[in-house]
């Protein structure tokens, strides 16, 4: 086999490797489990933690947001507690929980299924720091599931910010996710998000991967 037609069948045969989408498979998105945790204002960082205090970065994630080093108790209707949640940075404008299903349950609260910052309405929490309490009269939610991607991704994958899609996940449950909403900016690398809950209920992990039904 010459040479040159060696090299076009290695060049076609990478593009195909590294193509996210095509007819048969759709298009590919890796996977991100979500736990429980907090967004915070700086006013109140500093009712939990003390005058002038700042988070302090753990890791790295997504848009510019950190997972921080500090945690709080987050606590429901009739005193009922959860420990060690993880407060997300930077600070926001208002103050949020995101939780599942189970954790609502077992604080004893009527929680909403939201898009993040969508907390008009939602269910009161109290949040214990190490400093001062912040009672939270709405602002705690279970966040819908979405998919974050790139602008160059978005177009891969046909659609647009703010589109909901459906999404299939080919495992030994072979769960069908619907009401999946899409969220495009600069800034995200591509990755769907779930709770917890809906990554036990279909046998899902982080870095599994589930595809955009069209």
């Amino acid at each position: 086999m010459e040479e040159k037609t060696i090299e076009m069948i290695t060049k076609l045969v990478m593009e195909a490797m590294n193509q996210p989408k095509n007819e048969e498979q759709g298009f590919i998105v890796p996977i991100g489990v979500s736990a429980r945790h907090v967004h915070l204002t700086q006013a109140d960082v500093e009712t939990l933690f003390g005058s002038g205090y700042e988070l302090t970065k753990k890791k790295e994630l997504m848009g510019g947001q950190f997972a921080s080093n500090e945690v709080v108790t987050i606590v429901g209707l009739k005193l009922r507690a959860m420990e060690n949640v993880r407060i997300l940075g930077p600070v926001r404008k208002a103050s949020q929980v995101e939780i599942s299903a189970t954790d609502a349950i077992k604080l004893g609260i009527k929680t909403p299924i939201r898009e993040s910052g969508d907390t008009k309405g939602s269910a009161p929490i109290a949040i214990v720091g190490p400093k001062g309490v912040v009672y939270l009269q709405e602002g705690c939610i279970i966040a819908k599931r979405h998919i974050h991607m790139s602008p160059e991704d978005a177009v891969k994958a046909g659609v647009q910010n703010g589109d909901t899609v459906s999404v299939k996940v080919e495992n030994e449950r072979g769960t069908t996710f619907n009401h999946v909403q899409i969220r495009v900016d600069k800034s995200f690398t591509l990755e769907m998000h779930i709770d917890t809950d809906e990554a036990n209920a279909a046998k899902i992990s982080t870095g599994d991967t589930v595809v955009i039904i069209k």
